[in-house]
């Protein structure tokens, strides 16, 4: 005897999570390097360093 067919379901693609506010989903952060010890001088350099709110996965931090 043959067994009724079972209509296939589709698979939803899974919401990709919010992009952290702070670096835009990149993970890293750049800031103007300053130079000098009272006046603090910002120059044309720039510094890259790991976002310190998503910790470098890009994803908007839950809660």
């Amino acid at each position: 005897m043959a067994t009724a067919k079972r209509p296939t379901r589709r698979k939803t693609a899974t919401p990709e999570p919010p992009k952290c506010p702070d670096c835009e989903g990149t993970g890293e952060i750049s800031e103007t390097v300053q130079v000098g010890s009272r006046k603090k001088r910002a120059t044309d350099d720039r510094q890259t360093g790991l976002c310190l709110t998503c910790l470098g996965t890009g994803d908007a931090p839950t809660t």
